[in-house]
């Protein structure tokens, strides 16, 4: 029997914060993991869709907040309706206060992690969830 690796899908609008968080968390989680990235709210809920139908399960997802669309928090309610295994967590660099809350008390995210993320945090939610 092998282990199966751990899916998590990383959303921003910023390619260049994609690419950093992809690349720390490679870094630090190793090859135990398939990262994979969408640049909206629109986009991970398709590529979540095609996963799953795929028969590959999503693990984490990690999503920024601002973003033209779909908000964060929205993005993360969704996935909680439709695919409540997966878990979350929520990046932003400026929220209001109300997507902090949808995030946490709606969309039952892990965490809600300002922008520039704690790695030490972001990395021991991960690996203690």
């Amino acid at each position: 029997m092998t282990n199966r690796k751990k899916t998590i899908l990383c959303v921003d609008d910023e390619e260049i914060i994609l690419i950093s968080l992809v690349e720390e968390l490679k870094f630090h989680l190793g090859n135990g993991y398939i990262f994979e990235t969408a640049s909206s709210g629109i986009s991970a809920l398709a590529l979540i869709e095609n996963l799953e139908q795929d028969g590959n399960q999503l693990d984490f997802i990690i999503s920024d907040c601002m973003m033209p669309e779909m908000k964060g928090d929205e993005l993360l309610n969704e996935v909680r309706k439709k695919y409540p295994k997966i878990k979350t967590i929520m990046i932003t660099g400026f929220a209001d206060e109300h997507s902090i809350g949808r995030a946490l008390n709606e969309a039952r995210a892990l965490a809600v992690l300002g922008k520039p993320w704690d790695s030490k945090a972001l990395i021991e939610l991960i690996k203690n969830n």
